[in-house]
């Protein structure tokens, strides 16, 4: 009886792309170029697998070898990066993730980004309640004291971010409207790049502080997961269990 060796074989060609992909993953921000040796420490791999994996790579322009022998990423990598950002759709993204947020609380949820002076309303889910702040996508807001504006001031700036010593998420009563409570948490992209605010709306005589701390967990939840999928790291905050 002959042996089947093709499921074997396709065994095998799934370990190599998978220790292929294990090879490339371990390059991190920052590293310009990496040896031998920190790859193995990196990835678990022994010196002879990396180099045969990196020989094929190199054939197809994901790694560049160097005179001394290190390793790094190469222009393949580059142009489908490239690929994948004219083809990522933010909106696929961040519609859900409102739409999530308004079926867990009842409120408006939206994502606002900083346009100057004012703050700028991307995305928008509407309350099913008839009572609700009516704002549009396209609509701009002023920069005022409301949590939405605090988290954009906040976050917007890189380099203090970690400065900041505030407690997420936000909540405020009153800033913009004395009828309107709102409550806000950041959303973060690539390369800790600030992506906007992920904002809840509602009346104070609905959306009081009770009903935002019920809420809290949810919007923070909600806003690691947005900016997951928009391939940044969450805030401390937003990482509970």
């Amino acid at each position: 009886m002959t042996t089947p060796t093709r499921p074997i074989a396709s065994l095998e060609g799934v370990a190599s792309a998978g220790r292929a992909l294990t090879l490339l993953s371990a390059f991190r921000k920052g590293d310009d170029a990496v040896s031998l040796a920190e790859l193995t420490a990196r990835t678990g791999l022994v010196k002879t697998t990396i180099m045969r994996l990196a020989i094929s790579l190199e054939e197809h322009g994901y790694l560049v070898r160097l005179p001394d022998g290190s390793y790094r990423l190469g222009v393949e990598l580059f142009r489908l990066g490239s690929v994948y950002q004219q083809s990522f759709r933010i909106e696929a993204h961040v519609m859900p993730a409102l739409e999530k947020l308004v079926a867990a609380t009842g409120e408006s949820a939206s994502l606002y980004v900083r346009s100057g002076n004012q703050r700028l309303c991307l995305y928008r889910a509407d309350s099913p309640h008839t009572l609700r702040l009516h704002v549009r996508q396209g609509d701009l807001r002023p920069m005022d004291d409301s949590a939405t504006a605090q988290v954009l001031r906040l976050f917007e700036d890189v380099a203090h971010r970690g400065e900041t010593g505030v407690s997420l998420p936000l909540y405020t009563s009153g800033a913009t409207d004395p009828h309107i409570a709102s409550m806000a948490v950041p959303v973060f992209g690539p390369g800790e790049s600030f992506a906007g605010a992920l904002s809840l709306t509602g009346p104070v005589t609905r959306f009081d502080r009770e009903a935002a701390n019920r809420a809290a967990r949810t919007v923070l939840t909600v806003a690691a997961d947005l900016t997951r999928a928009l391939g940044g790291t969450p805030h401390p905050s937003g990482q509970q269990s």
